[in-house]
């Protein structure tokens, strides 16, 4: 047998993560460095470890130029690390070339949802929250009731959290209209209200005052006594 063949067969395959093909866009490598980096991993896997800019250019269409170019884009963006070694059998130093730190990058965004994961979850929220609507309302939401949704989202900026609590709000008044939700909402954002905490805290505090400035009631009061948004009462 070509004693060539039997040694290409004998080499140890080309191995990465998968997830390194799908993330170095966002990682901010560029196809080029990309393409270095590869040449760094399978140099390391033979044993070099610190391959020189002459050594990466006879494997690679760019020249030696380039080349030590892209290794310092590469060390700038914190993405490779040149460290240095003892020698065990001697006391000089040897560099280094690692991927540690692109390694790590990996490990941390791969622990994060993208931007395509945060907008799907998005898009899910805000599909629960018209269907809310739908089912409190008893009925399928008109075209002008759907864009006031989307521009409570959009314009004011709410919370899918938020704009259902002021949707409790209103069933708990016995208010059911977009008129009095929209006023909820602009009270609450006018009081620096962002969150259901908050609202429900304040809700409170707004009741509790009332109550006290009120005579007690000869019959018992409702479990859930409304406040009027749009006339800052009782309703």
């Amino acid at each position: 047998m070509d004693e060539k063949l039997l040694n290409l067969l004998q080499e140890k395959p080309f191995v990465l993560p998968a997830l390194f093909f799908k993330s170095y866009k966002q990682l901010g490598l560029t196809d080029e460095e990309f393409l270095l980096v590869l040449h760094i991993h399978q140099l390391s896997e033979e044993g070099v470890t610190f391959p020189s800019p002459e050594m990466l250019a006879g494997r690679m269409t760019a020249d030696e130029n380039n080349i030590s170019s892209i290794l310092r884009q590469l060390l700038r963006k914190g993405l490779i690390e040149i460290k240095e070694q003892p020698r065990s059998s001697t006391a000089m130093i040897q560099e280094e070339m690692t991927l540690q730190p692109l390694y790590r990058k990996m490990a941390e965004s791969a622990g994060q949802p993208s931007e395509a994961d945060g907008r799907e979850q998005s898009e899910i929220e805000e599909g629960r929250l018209f269907q809310r609507f739908e089912e409190e309302f008893g009925r399928p939401l008109s075209s002008i009731e759907m864009e006031m949704i989307s521009m409570w989202l959009d314009e004011d900026k709410h919370t899918c959290e938020l704009i259902q609590s002021a949707l409790k709000e209103a069933v708990i008044s016995s208010k059911l209209n977009f008129r009095y939700i929209d006023r909820i909402l602009f009270e609450w954002k006018r009081k620096g209200i962002k969150t259901p905490e908050q609202a429900r805290q304040m809700t409170e505090e707004v009741r509790n005052q009332r109550k006290g400035t009120q005579a007690p009631p000869v019959k018992a009061a409702r479990p859930h006594p409304g406040y009027n948004w749009l006339e800052g009462g009782k309703s």
